[in-house]
């Protein structure tokens, strides 16, 4: 069954070991998610199942939205509440203090990620690494932070919102806000509210075609041609500029590109969303 959905990830789960509920629940084998949260993070999880899974790298799901907590005092190897070793009292912050802060996030930031993460280091994931003791070593990555804002400041737990790019660490942006206002912190919540077209609807089933992030080119030769994967020319399309398009036919849709007047299969017959 081919299905689009976006679930609310609970607490304390991991994306991967949550997949487990979703099989049972739908009854599927094949399922599979985008855009990981950390086990201590709740909130919207993609969840593809059947055909749909190869369809993520095309979805709208930029920019990323997050309500987050950041406890003061607080200290973390993990940046978050998982790993908490210490926790000191720390004086009062202005209203003026973090709004200061927090704008300077704004724009393009480059930071190290967490040692705790999926980032793979020779072979390796960095949380594996971390948690045998050992040096973790990881480039730094450049995010955008499209807005950042004070939701509430109820000491010592400054509360947040965030819109960022897809792949944006909100552990390490927590991390850098702490800095600027230089005291030890870490996330004791964090929410991720949607991702860029998608948000938790009770897991309402959706039509992928509703949610690409490609424009349609449509496609006037035989549809058994595009349907069987055989070799189809640029003269049967609408639009004839280079780019990746989604195409369909009465039951099916794919995904080609056109590059120098010659078209490939990027994803080939994909079963439509029943309506």
């Amino acid at each position: 069954m081919n299905r689009l959905f976006v679930v609310n990830k609970p607490i304390f789960k991991s994306s991967n070991s949550y997949m487990g509920y979703v099989k049972r629940k739908y009854h599927t084998k094949k399922v599979g998610f985008s855009g990981t949260l950390d086990p201590f993070a709740t909130g919207c999880l993609i969840i593809a199942t059947g055909q749909y899974p190869k369809l993520f790298q095309y979805l709208k799901k930029t920019p990323k939205a997050y309500t987050a907590t950041l406890w003061l005092g607080a200290n973390s190897q993990s940046l978050d509440i998982e790993n908490v070793d210490s926790v000191k009292i720390v004086s009062e912050f202005t209203i003026n203090d973090l709004y200061q802060a927090l704008e300077s996030l704004r724009g393009e930031l480059t930071y190290y990620p967490p040692k705790f993460s999926a980032k793979k280091v020779n072979g390796k994931r960095a949380y594996d690494l971390a948690r045998e003791g050992k040096e973790v070593k990881l480039k730094k990555i450049t995010s955008t932070i499209y807005d950042i804002h004070l939701i509430n400041y109820n000491h010592p737990f400054i509360h947040f919102e965030a819109m960022v790019s897809e792949g944006t660490y909100i552990r390490s942006l927590g991390a850098i806000l702490a800095d600027k206002l230089g005291v030890d912190a870490t996330l004791s919540s964090l929410r991720r509210d949607y991702e860029g077209a998608f948000s938790f609807e009770n897991e309402r089933a959706l039509n992928p075609l509703n949610y690409l992030n490609i424009p349609e080119n449509i496609y006037t030769g035989d549809p058994e041609f595009l349907e069987l994967g055989k070799k189809i020319y640029l003269d049967y399309f609408e639009t004839k500029e280079d780019g990746i398009y989604w195409v369909q036919t009465e039951e099916f849709f794919s995904v080609i590109e056109i590059r120098d007047g010659e078209i490939s299969y990027k994803l080939n017959r994909i079963h439509k969303a029943l309506k």
